[in-house]
């Protein structure tokens, strides 16, 4: 049996870049055949596109851990590495995409929205896009940058045009699957549907869906029932319907009384004021049912809403009460605003924008933020000191080192970008030829990474020992 899950939480992963190549072209009588190495393929992305043909969240409900594929590295002899191909992920039409914290990332209605949830790292070039006029056989290769990862949470909003709620048992399954080829379950005990169900009514030329609330009760909002999980499928929907059971044998129940029960937690849950409301006294079929209906028209006109007296077991009412909802629906509709074609609007950036941002943090580190800067240091083989300094030629031409050097950095001062931490040396960006794959000159005398490395593993000594967290779980960054 089929389950209805309309709350999930996804642990999205998209593909890491695969890392570029270094190769040198090898071939009889060809000493000098340059670099060759091949680009590495980008990572796949994680896509949630809307289909017509899902309408539940089950599937992720099982399998809530989604992980796209990596990009395949390059190989020498150009060839470039394989694409990891975007992980596409159906899910019904209103699903809205949120982070853990509630922020609305995407509200996705109708049939083809599609959004990228999850951005796939790009590959690393190989030694053969590296090549230049001075560095005609760079050594070292871009590593592929690593794809984004995070946790979102998914929420079904059912897309209604009409909503049926009541009490349990007032009828509401009984009514939708009399006027729709709806379904659904329909017993003589409360509480019955536990999920909400949608049907297709044909009235005349017009089409409209319904959906059916499971049952509320006073306290619903505040998460009493089944009511708080489930008032949100009526938030898009266009008219409201109130189905009241007549012939009810509780004590203290009458269709005022549950009228206004229903009004009071539609009025806790917010958003819904302004919807229009009709009235469906359900079950004239039963003698008692027929007279309480009578009796209670007089009362029911100081909320100003039509009032119809139907019967889903003898299906009296229900053809004037679908051409009233299918009337109410058109105007709904007409009095929405024309939606004008998408227009795409360009915002160049600013003259004066450098791409990125220099401050000072709370314990005397320089911090580099930036889209640009933030890559580099990710694509980096900090292993390989050519690479190294192809890095600090790259921020050189940003104008990250001017940067520093204006806002006060002297030589040896701490810099972090990203997630790496090194000393600012500024002597390292005179105009360089490498003469050896693999070698940067300038880097040859190192005392400043290892003072930078023990300067960090001793800050994070210090602040394992402010937090009482255990020294055993922190060790230095490498570089």
């Amino acid at each position: 049996m089929a389950t209805f899950v309309d709350r999930v939480v996804l642990h999205l992963q998209a593909g890491d870049g695969g890392h570029g190549c270094v190769s040198i072209h090898r071939e009889k009588f060809k000493p000098l055949g340059g670099p060759d190495g091949g680009n590495g393929g980008h990572g796949g992305g994680v896509l949630l596109v809307v289909d017509q043909n899902v309408h539940t969240l089950l599937d992720f409900h099982f399998r809530p851990h989604i992980k796209a594929k990596n990009g395949a590295g390059g190989a020498g002899g150009n060839r470039d590495g394989a694409n990891g191909g975007d992980l596409v992920l159906k899910v019904p039409t209103g699903t809205v995409v949120q982070t853990t914290d509630g922020q609305v990332i995407a509200d996705l209605v109708g049939v083809g929205t599609t959004l990228e949830v999850a951005r796939g790292g790009r590959g690393g070039r190989g030694n053969a896009s590296l090549a230049s006029s001075k560095r005609k056989a760079p050594g070292f290769a871009e590593l592929g940058e690593p794809g984004e990862r995070l946790d979102v949470v998914l929420e079904l909003k059912s897309v209604a045009d009409v909503g049926l709620v009541g009490f349990p048992s007032a009828g509401k399954s009984s009514l939708i699957s009399v006027i729709s080829a709806a379904k659904p379950k329909i017993a003589d005990y409360p509480f019955t549907t536990l999920v909400p169900n949608l049907g297709v009514v044909q009235a005349g030329a017009q089409t409209f869906t319904v959906a059916d609330v499971p049952g509320l009760i006073p306290g619903a909002a505040t998460g009493k029932g089944l009511g708080l999980q489930f008032l949100r499928h009526i938030e898009r929907c266009a008219v409201l319907a109130h189905v009241v059971d007549t012939a009810t044998l509780e004590p203290g129940r009458d269709p005022v009384a549950d009228i206004e029960a229903l009004e009071a937690e539609l009025s806790a849950y917010g958003g819904l004021a302004e919807r229009p409301r009709i009235i469906v006294l359900n079950k004239i079929d039963i003698p008692d049912g027929r007279d309480l209906a009578e009796i209670v028209l007089p009362d029911l006109e100081k909320f100003g809403w039509p009032v119809y007296q139907v019967s889903t077991a003898t299906r009296e009412g229900l053809q004037e009460l679908v051409y009233a909802l299918a009337r109410l629906v058109e105007e709904h509709r007409a009095a929405q605003p024309v939606l004008e074609p998408t227009r795409l609007v360009l915002r160049p950036h600013a003259v004066d924008d450098s791409g990125f941002t220099v401050e000072r943090d709370d314990e005397d580190v320089w911090v580099v933020s930036g889209p640009k800067p933030e890559r580099w240091v990710l694509q980096t083989n900090f292993d390989n000191d050519e690479a190294v300094g192809f890095l600090a030629d790259r921020l050189n031409r940003l104008g990250v080192e001017d940067k520093l050097a204006k806002l006060g950095a002297q030589a040896g001062d701490p810099v972090r970008i990203g997630k790496m931490e090194f000393d600012w040396q500024p002597a390292v960006l005179d105009d360089f030829v490498p003469t050896h794959r693999g070698v940067d000159e300038r880097l040859e005398d190192k005392p400043h990474r290892a003072k930078a490395a023990d300067r960090l593993a001793a800050r994070k000594m210090r602040r394992v020992r402010e937090e009482g967290d255990t020294a055993g779980d922190f060790a230095p960054d490498p570089e």
